[in-house]
């Protein structure tokens, strides 16, 4: 792991313990998660126990402590959500992507989560891929959402190489 990385992202926010949740969340986004030596550097540099640094990468749901995939699923299993369906969609992207809701793919690409509102009962069921919302959803329609997702993603992959 690379701390000139954390670093520098700390003294984006000049070092500033008011900045300590913003300083998390673009560590989180430079590696996926909050690795441990993240923490540790970030506790340091701002002078703060680390205990203080714990308390809030595990108090917000949107901070993760283990590695994530380069693709997050997250699929609403809210009130309406259920009851349209939701949980038969989770259920295909389990199929699909061979984990069960809350893991990541063995190869990082993707990670699979069940939330409990995303807001938009209106759209039931929903399903969000990489912050992109899909309505409506059916165990078909996730299937050929997932596929054209992993599309982009070989697209991607060819067009660096």
């Amino acid at each position: 792991m690379n701390m000139q990385h954390v670093d520098e992202i700390i003294d984006s926010y000049a070092a500033d313990r008011s900045a300590t949740l913003a300083i998390l969340q673009d560590v989180q986004a430079e590696y996926r998660y909050l690795p441990r030596q993240a923490l540790e550097r970030t506790a340091g540099r701002l002078a703060i126990p680390l205990g203080e640094v714990y308390r809030m990468a595990t108090f917000f749901r949107a901070f993760s402590l283990e590695p994530r995939g380069e693709h997050t699923i997250k699929v609403c299993l809210g009130t309406a959500c259920h009851v349209r369906g939701g949980l038969q969609v989770l259920e295909q992207l389990e199929r699909d992507l061979h984990i069960k809701a809350s893991e990541t793919t063995p190869d990082g690409s993707f990670s699979l989560e069940m939330v409990r509102c995303l807001g938009a009962c209106a759209l039931a069921p929903l399903v969000v891929m990489d912050e992109e919302h899909h309505s409506g959803m059916t165990p078909a329609k996730v299937t050929k959402a997932l596929d054209a997702l992993r599309g982009k993603e070989e697209q991607t992959v060819e067009a660096s190489c």
